[in-house]
């Protein structure tokens, strides 16, 4: 009785050691999808990459936005404080709808650093990583890392500001938010505050009760124009800073 009954232990601990072992090779292949270069294969985002290959080759860049459709709006609702704060910085919008941390790795690697020395790449990415894969805060986290390291590599004389994940849903409360927090609660670890700077603007779209309002992003996860001005203010100075403007 007693070594049927060390059997059936022995049994279960295999078990769970095995299960285990699942669920970690689980979530290093995760994880690896997060750091893998791959594009989307969406018609729209090849012909927006080619045409932001030939703006590239053209040379003449001063600073780069990179990051997802929240990126990308400047040139719809954040067009006219675009206009005002980037238009003459020689600014280049490197932002996709949908990206997340391995499209714009690849993007990265096929042609969008090709041949500029840039003062200034702001990177904010992520929030599409928790609802398209719906990767962890830990696997989002390497995927940023994997972003920065080929910045740091392919451009070794750019300033890079990285953003905090902007906040989304309505209340503070929000499960996609908790998980963006999660993230930007790692990033300052991925900063060195010298080539690599962090900063957290986040608290500039909320509400003392953590509440994001409809006027500042109507859907509560893209900005609109007030959104894109609390933006552009609220790093404006760093900017400045980190670009040697001032």
């Amino acid at each position: 009785m007693v070594r049927t009954a060390l059997t059936r232990c022995s049994r279960l601990a295999c078990v769970l050691a095995l299960l285990l072992s699942l669920n970690s090779i689980v979530a290093a292949a995760q994880q690896l999808k997060a750091e893998t270069p791959t594009p989307q294969r969406q018609a729209w985002w090849t012909e927006r990459h080619d045409r932001t290959v030939s703006r590239i080759r053209q040379g003449q860049v001063d600073l780069l936005f990179i990051g997802d459709s929240i990126t990308q709006g400047w040139e719809e609702d954040g067009r006219p404080v675009w206009d005002r704060y980037y238009a003459g910085r020689r600014a280049v919008n490197l932002g996709f709808n949908s990206d997340q941390t391995d499209n714009v790795l690849w993007r990265l690697e096929h042609g969008e650093l090709d041949g500029i020395a840039p003062k200034l790449a702001i990177v904010m990415i992520g929030t599409n990583n928790a609802t398209i894969r719906e990767d962890p805060p830990e696997t989002t986290t390497a995927g940023i890392r994997a972003i920065l390291t080929t910045l740091r590599t392919r451009l070794p004389d750019t300033k890079i500001l990285l953003l905090a994940i902007f906040p989304r849903g309505a209340s503070a409360d929000d499960p996609l938010r908790r998980v963006n927090e999660a993230v930007n609660a790692r990033l300052p670890t991925l900063a060195d505050q010298h080539q690599v700077v962090f900063l957290n603007i986040n608290r500039r779209f909320l509400d003392g009760d953590g509440r994001l309002s409809a006027e500042i992003m109507p859907d509560f996860l893209h900005p609109g124009a007030l959104g894109y001005r609390l933006w552009a203010e609220g790093m404006e100075e760093l900017v400045k800073k980190l670009m040697a403007e001032s």
